[in-house]
């Protein structure tokens, strides 16, 4: 009796993962051993700050929620202590700070192990190129920032063809 409990439990829990990964955008899995308490609230901390869902979790509840998630090709990295970053809205967000936090920590106490985004899965060096794009909000920004300059140079232009057939006007 217990056991079917238990089982109906870990079927839920599956279920609920299962869902958590059909409605996000992102993620990303790292092996996190001997990251410290410190390390480890920084960590969760700016997560938290960019919505990012950051937990850990047995690789058998893992490796069955993905195949019910319809992602595939993470099975051979779901090994070891496996933590999971997953974003509804950010698709570079999870790998981003888990990259820079793999980065931070170094010694191999914390390394990228693969990520996916939508059902496309990415290895460990495909997970490491997606740390290192930056945030839509600093892509926007530098768009923004690429676009000023030439208008401002056109805006300019404008008012000195504008000023100048006053001028002809003017002396007409």
């Amino acid at each position: 009796m217990a056991s079917e409990k238990v089982l109906a439990s870990k079927k839920e829990k599956v279920a609920n993962l299962a869902e958590l990964l059909k409605n996000s955008t992102s993620g990303a899995l790292v092996d996190y051993q001997g990251v410290t308490v410190e390390e480890d609230t920084a960590l969760r901390r700016e997560m938290r700050e960019n919505n990012v869902t950051y937990f850990v979790e047995k690789n058998t509840m893992l490796r069955l929620a993905f195949k019910e998630a319809g992602i595939e090709g993470l099975d051979e990295v779901l090994n070891g202590a496996t933590a999971i970053a997953v974003s509804a809205d950010d698709e570079t967000a999870p790998a981003r700070i888990l990259g820079k936090y793999s980065e931070q920590f170094g010694d191999g106490k914390f390394e990228l192990k693969a990520g996916f985004i939508g059902e496309t899965v990415y290895d460990k060096a495909g997970v490491t190129a997606l740390s290192k794009i930056p945030s839509k909000e600093t892509l926007l920004a530098q768009l923004v920032g690429s676009l000023q300059g030439p208008l401002t140079k056109l805006a300019a232009t404008l008012k000195a063809v504008a000023d100048s057939k006053s001028d002809d006007g003017d002396a007409a």
